[in-house]
């Protein structure tokens, strides 16, 4: 059975992949589920898939609560196990962002609900397709809660350390979506032909199974326990996770809002440019995965160690990410090149496609480095509980840089414009990240602060500074 991991010592190089390699396979698994959905939805017909479209940015926004309120934990639980608190008193944290999670899924999942009708006429949805959405969002908003809860857990694993207990359940969940699918969306035997319903039902089962197999583990480790006082201390709890979550939430609904609004300019260029820049992104998703699963990994170990004090050890731990962005994004940047055209074959579905899609990948290929950099040194910032900065970094680079730029290049190049302003944004977005990590003494030598013993370092959890412009 996968075991907690002290972080904050050994090899720093060790503590940040043992907890990024097993998340790898996580995200991986989690990626599948929305390629099924789109595979099985798309044989039913063009009103399912077209509702597929629609579906994936809101749903993704809403998920970023989910997320958001996931780094909060994180960071909070993380930086409680640094500095060597009760277990008791872990745990005790770790069931109050539980119950949190659960009554922001009901909250979210109640008005997403209420609002779909609206929400998706006003996206442009038509009357065939509006039929499809209702079906899937109905279950899509019950089972919310349970996403919710499921993503806390998932967190509290990964605070202590436990990697591989978070991945597994990632990969349960999508096993378990993935296989009812065709069940659910087609029949078999006994069951109904559900449709586009039948896959946002399988979808509420997996959340559902997997919390429940994650909570009955989480229990067992003692990561979570009901004790004589259940409610003690929930304010600070609850402040600290939520003075993270809140900007990281909104950190990662960013990203989504952004593509949006560039697929608005992508689409002057017509329907084929659009597939293309589509083909692409979902190259690229699928590209970043590794790096998706760093910024996964460094937030517990810069946690970790900022709670006992080991800064020294935080910041070798972002040099080392960042690093490691760098190697990676350039090897890819190689492959990309090299296999573009023949990559964009596969998820392109003509040729007029494939080439757009070829044409932003030869470009922005060999700056996801940028990237990467981005979203490892913002999961670093909110571990230290500096999510007002990554949150900044991350609307930064879209709104200031992305979307104004796209625009700009469409009219003055056409699609190699949208490009350009693509890779323009990522080495900018890196090159501010290291300012923004050595304003937070996440870089090694960083005002010239040296690893101090346990207990000593300046705004440690429990009594963060929040003077300055650096208050998260």
């Amino acid at each position: 059975m996968p075991t907690d991991r002290d972080l904050t010592t050994g090899p720093i190089t060790r503590a940040v992949l043992s907890v990024s390699a097993p998340m790898s396979v996580g995200i991986f698994a989690v990626l599948s589920v929305g390629l099924a959905d789109a595979y099985f939805l798309g044989r039913l017909g063009e009103a399912q898939l077209a509702a597929v479209g629609f579906l994936y940015p809101v749903t993704t926004a809403v998920t970023s609560l989910a997320i958001g309120l996931s780094a909060g934990a994180t960071a909070a639980l993380s930086q409680a196990i640094g500095r060597g608190d009760d277990r008791r008193s872990v745990a005790r944290m770790a069931l109050h962002a539980l119950a949190f999670a659960v009554v922001l899924g009901i909250v979210a999942g109640g008005v997403i609900w209420l609002a779909t009708g609206p929400l998706f006429a006003a996206l442009g949805a038509g009357r065939e397709v509006a039929t499809e959405i209702r079906a899937y969002m109905g279950w899509w908003c019950v089972s919310f809660p349970a996403l919710a809860a499921m993503m806390t857990v998932n967190a509290v694993f990964r605070a202590h350390g436990n990697a591989a207990s978070a991945a597994i359940i990632m990969t349960s969940v999508a096993a378990v979506n993935v296989a009812l699918d065709p069940v659910l969306i087609y029949g078999f035997g006994s069951i109904a032909r559900l449709g586009t319903g039948g896959a946002a039902i399988a979808t509420g089962i997996a959340r559902v199974l997997s919390l429940a197999a994650g909570l009955i583990w989480a229990a067992r480790r003692n990561y979570l326990s009901w004790d004589t006082a259940p409610f003690r201390g929930i304010g600070r709890s609850l402040r600290r996770i939520v003075e993270v979550g809140l900007p990281a939430a909104v950190s990662n609904a960013i990203n989504p809002a952004g593509m949006a609004i560039v697929t608005g300019a992508v689409a002057t260029l017509g329907e084929t440019a659009v597939a293309g820049f589509g083909a692409a992104t979902r190259v690229q998703t699928l590209a970043l995965v590794p790096v998706l699963a760093l910024s996964s990994g460094i937030g517990p170990v810069v946690g970790q160690n900022w709670g006992a004090a080991q800064v020294g050890r935080a910041q070798r731990a972002v040099r080392f990410t960042f690093l490691l962005c760098l190697v990676y994004g350039l090897a890819l940047g190689v492959l990309l090149a090299v296999f573009a055209e023949p990559l964009s074959a596969i998820f392109a579905s003509a040729i007029g496609d494939a080439t757009y899609a070829t044409t932003y990948l030869r470009w922005v290929g060999w700056t996801l480095f940028g990237y990467g950099v981005l979203v490892t040194g913002n999961a670093a910032m909110n571990a230290r509980s500096r999510a007002v900065w990554s949150m900044g970094m991350s609307l930064s680079r879209i709104f200031v840089l992305y979307v104004p730029l796209a625009w700009i290049g469409v009219s003055v190049a056409g699609f190699a414009g949208i490009a350009a302003a693509a890779a323009t944004a990522n080495v900018a977005a890196a090159v501010a990240m290291v300012f923004a990590a050595r304003a937070n003494r996440l870089w090694p030598g960083a005002l010239g602060l040296a690893e101090r013993p346990k207990g000593t370092i300046e705004d440690a959890p429990g009594q963060l500074s929040h003077t300055g412009p650096t208050a998260g």
